[in-house]
């Protein structure tokens, strides 16, 4: 009798995962929109200022408060629904449906904040998120390149805080503002050698590293600031500051225009260093050097990538661009320094990474998102709407935990992000 035996498959069974922290976040969203419209009805008309000040003259546009809030509320909760059909069939979010959710939400929550006849000014909103933002891309993208190369960059903070401090300092000393930017850029570095020689070279835990190095910068600063820079503020605390350089012809292109290409040499610097580093770290043997060291880097030491001093010396570039992200605040922003004048935006800045799945676009645009955020607190004040204050100085920190809770989960960080590499 001949026996037949099933010979089992040995292809791997396929794992099927349903992604619900999209829809769970767009709900909670639309629900709190929701019950937003529903006890403070809206009335009269919101007024959208498109003009800018150009050569181009736009007319105003006017809406009706209440048909639009809730017509565009409507669409919301089509795309939230179209989320959990997407969870239900397995599917993975698709990345356009929480962009355009986002814009419209964002689009229905000022339309109900400008009722009666409240106006919001399209491109000074865009300019002021701009403005926000540029420290938020300088630090996201030196967070990028030390975790795309195996190093955990908590010290963005710090980073930040003594570019600050060094770029007003030589600023003010030798009336350049370039002068200042490089000096910046300097004590990013500084910052950055620190962490490199404690996690990488003597294998102390990284986030403890970052988080001492906050305190430490936030602490030196704030005594040279009182010993220093206090008693000769007008020799030492007075910036040179950069001026705007308008671009031709760019600059003259309506709303846009002005907030693009209307700026200071940091925001064209900022331009030019996400180009390249978007290039770089998927185009050149830099980036691949660079994600191989953070990926696997037993492997890349096999084929003769010195991986310690491969993450050293990015760690090092990720320190000068955070540094020049610091310039910002004391170059363009003010021409002062003061204690603590970074406020956290380097833990936001390290949120706009993950929140960016360490890509350099992704994560430049959610720096972008946060950067929004912060202005909106200030124009929903200037706009009088009925929400507490407290609420205000909390939004751009309740979307920070919105953006990462909701899809952090989606994504993975580099294998070997925050594992110090001992060679066998």
């Amino acid at each position: 009798m001949m026996v037949v035996l099933e010979r089992e498959s040995l292809e791997p069974a396929l794992v099927r995962t349903r992604h619900f922290k999209l829809p769970i976040t767009l709900t909670a969203v639309v629900v709190l929109l929701g019950l937003l419209f529903a006890l403070s009805p809206v009335t009269g008309q919101s007024v959208f200022r498109i003009g800018d000040g150009t050569s181009v003259a736009l007319d105003d546009v006017r809406l009706p408060s209440a048909a639009t809030t809730w017509v565009v509320w409507t669409i919301i909760v089509l795309l939230t629904a179209w989320t959990w059909v997407d969870a239900g069939l397995y599917r993975r979010p698709r990345l356009w449906l929480p962009i355009v959710y986002a814009l419209l939400a964002v689009f229905a929550f000022l339309t109900w904040a400008a009722q009666d006849g409240g106006v919001v000014p399209v491109a000074g909103t865009l300019a002021g998120a701009l403005s926000l933002s540029v420290p938020l891309v300088y630090g996201a993208l030196a967070g990028v390149i030390g975790e795309r190369g195996g190093v955990v960059n908590i010290a963005i903070e710090g980073q930040l805080l003594l570019g600050a401090f060094a770029a007003v300092l030589l600023s003010s000393v030798t009336h350049s503002p370039f002068v200042g930017l490089i000096g910046a850029m300097i004590g990013g570095v500084l910052v950055a050698f620190v962490l490199a020689a404690f996690s990488i070279r003597y294998l102390v835990d990284q986030i403890i590293v970052g988080v001492v190095l906050n305190v430490l910068v936030s602490g030196l600063t704030g005594f040279l600031y009182g010993a220093l820079l206090a008693p000769n503020e007008a020799a030492l605390n007075s910036a040179a500051t950069f001026d705007k350089w308008p671009i031709p012809l760019l600059a003259d292109i309506p709303v846009l225009g002005p907030v693009l290409f209307n700026q200071t040499f940091i925001v064209y610097l900022m331009y030019v260093i996400v180009a390249l580093v978007s290039w770089g770290l998927y185009r050149t043997r830099w980036g691949l050097r660079l994600r191989s060291v953070g990926e696997h880097p037993q492997a890349a030491d096999t084929v003769g990538i010195r991986v310690n001093p491969t993450r050293f010396w990015n760690v090092l570039l990720a320190g000068a661009i955070a540094g020049a992200g610091g310039a910002y605040f004391t170059l363009v922003s003010v021409p002062q320094f003061t204690k603590d004048m970074t406020a956290g935006l380097g833990f936001i800045a390290l949120a706009a990474v993950i929140f960016g799945g360490w890509n350099p676009i992704r994560a430049t645009l959610a720096a972008l998102l946060f950067g929004f955020a912060t202005n909106l607190q200030n124009l929903l004040t200037v706009l009088k709407t009925p929400i507490p204050s407290e609420f205000m100085l909390m939004l751009p920190y309740v979307v920070t935990i919105l953006a990462v809770a909701g899809f952090a989960g989606q994504i993975k960080s580099p294998a070997a992000d925050g594992k110090p590499y001992i060679k066998a």
